[in-house]
Formats: C-alpha cells, structure tokens, sequence
C-alpha cells in the first residue's frame, strides 16, 4: 500500500509539473490549435503580433493558420472539424445557432469592435460622405456578410435606399470576399470595400483612393471574435484560456509599442507588403479605434450586430445572446492582465 501511495503521489506530481509547464512554457511539447481566419488583413493585428512575437510559444501553443477568404468558409471549417478556432464575424454563429446545430460554435473571445474595411473609389473625392454613393455602383462583398450588412446600415441610416435608380446606392453583393479587389480593378464599378492592407497596396499600384473608413460612419459592431464548437471549448477550456491570454498579450504590445517597433512584428505575417502600407494600415486601424479593450462581448453590442442583420433581411428575430457568447474565458483572461 505504501508502494503504492508513492507511486499515486509521484504520478500527480509529474501531471502537476507538466500541467504547470503547458500553461507557461511548455518547452518541446506544445499544442496544435488550427486556427481558420476569415481574412488575412492587418486588422487582425494582435493576433498576427502574438504569433511573431513568441507569445503562443510562451503559453505551450503552436498556431496552424488558415485563411479561409470568408466567413462562410471559416464556418464550415469548424463545422467540419478542419479547423479548431475560428475568426470571423459573430453573425456566422448566429446563423448557424439559428438552424438548430448540436454542437454549435460559440464565441469566446472579441477581437474588433467596428468594420474594419474602407471605401476605395476611383477617383479622388475630398469631404467623401454617404451622399457620393448615390446613383454609383460599389461592390460590398458577400450577401449575407458582415461587411455588406453593414454597409447597407450604414447607407439606410443616412436615408438613402439599395437600387439601380438614379436616386440609390447601387450596392453589390454578389462578390466573393476574397474576390473583392480583382472585380473591382476589372469592372466598372466606382467604389469597393477593402480591408488593409489590401486596400492601400491596391491604391499604390492602380491609383486608386481610400475615401472613408466604414467603422468610423458605422459605429462601434462586434465585428471579429474567435469561436469554436461547444464541446471544443469544454474539453480543451485551458488551452483555449492560454490561446486568448496570447492574443491579448498582443493587443497590449499594440498599445505600448512605436509604430516601426508594431510593423515589424507584423512583417513576417504580411511577406510582399511594402513597410509603407504595413504602416499606414496599422495607422488606419488606430485612428479608427478598432480593436477591443476587453475580450468579453457585451449583450448591447451583440443586439446591434442583430439590428444589423435584420435590417438588411438576413435574420427574422434575434437569438439570444447566452446561446452564442460565453464571457467565462474572456472574462477570466482580462482579469489576468487587470
């Protein structure tokens, strides 16, 4: 019996030593989490930063990243068990919550709090407001998206309607997101939607113009947060505390660091990128106020996005903010930096 007490008892210190080095430095052993972006743009800054800047390694973590060019895509990732994490637009769980799913997806984490995406026109336009859409075509990426539906609120709040007659705003919505820019360049279209940096590289090579960033006109959305599926985040709820403690680590260094200091932690990420654009993108973002200061989302933000939604018809009646979002995480890594 004594032989075996020691043995009980040298078995829960091992488990104790490796537990505590999975949760600050996990050495050679690190977890896998596949994680699937809905874009790759600098808008996702913290994320990109804590990936460059060793703070997954820190925290046992290694980070498989993925585009999926859509949260559509990055949806049925998750969904399918190709992915473990997931970035994009909170509407995707609510659609999919909506439609009955068992092991729903869940958000545990938000990471922006506005639109990150700028109007791109063809021509320059000084003192651009909602007003120099009117009877123009401008290309809004996918129907049923985030960056279309807000557009569309956007539009609407300023009392204009969606249509082809000379007196409304000839939005489309029937563009791939990752295919945005190539139809835009090969079109007629006079205005876009872009995130950076795409939207300042495009500018630089074809002589376009950053007119307006919809975040400022639209207000404060939950745009971006990270989900998975419920029974991901149950039986993996440290690792998925140790994943937002790193991006939120990262957040940090975007609030303390220089701007040269900020792109060349983002330059590994964003091979190609001129530093230029890397740093006017990171400039946008910042003007633009876009990224939390919290990672718990908060039930009046989640009832706007749903606002959102039901104005431009993509959602009948809203869903309850507890079937979609789970603070207990988020809650437990903010309190960790407080």
């Amino acid at each position: 019996m004594k032989k075996l007490a020691l043995i009980v008892m040298a078995f829960m210190l091992v488990i104790s030593a490796t537990l505590y080095g999975c949760g600050e430095s996990a050495g050679d052993e690190y977890v896998k989490i596949r994680v699937n972006e809905v874009t790759h743009s600098i808008f996702y800054a913290p994320l990109y930063v804590a990936i460059n800047n060793g703070y997954f390694e820190q925290e046992g973590i290694e980070i498989e990243l993925a585009n999926g060019g859509g949260a559509d895509k990055s949806m049925t990732a998750i969904l399918s068990g190709d992915a473990d994490i997931g970035l994009m637009g909170p509407e995707a769980a609510i659609y999919v919550t909506e439609g009955g799913a068992k092991d729903r997806p869940v958000v545990f984490g938000q990471l922006t709090k506005r639109d990150g995406s700028f109007i791109v026109s063809k021509t320059a336009i000084e003192d651009f407001t909602v007003a120099d859409l009117v009877g123009k075509e401008i290309i809004g990426g996918r129907k049923g998206g985030v960056p279309a539906m807000t557009l569309e609120y956007v539009i609407k709040e300023a009392g204009y309607s969606i249509g082809t007659a000379a007196d409304q705003v000839n939005l489309r919505t029937d563009v791939a997101f990752d295919l945005t820019a190539s139809v835009f360049d090969s079109t007629n279209a006079d205005f876009c939607t872009l995130f950076e940096p795409t939207a300042s590289e495009l500018c630089a090579e074809r002589g376009y113009h950053i007119v307006a960033s919809v975040g400022e006109v639209s207000g404060e959305v939950p745009y971006t947060a990270f989900m998975a599926r419920k029974g991901y985040i149950e039986e993996n709820s440290l690792t998925v505390e140790r994943f937002l403690r790193a991006v939120y680590r990262g957040y940090r260094f975007l609030l303390t660091a220089d701007v040269d200091a900020i792109a060349q932690s983002l330059k590994p990420s964003f091979a190609g990128v001129s530093d230029e654009s890397i740093v006017t993108s990171i400039q946008s973002y910042v003007a633009c106020d876009a990224w939390v200061d919290s990672p718990a989302m908060t039930e009046t933000a989640f009832n706007r996005l749903q606002d959102i939604m039901i104005s431009a018809g993509e959602l009948d009646q809203k869903v309850e903010f507890s079937s979609v979002v789970d603070n207990t995480i988020a809650n437990r890594v903010y309190q960790y930096f407080a």
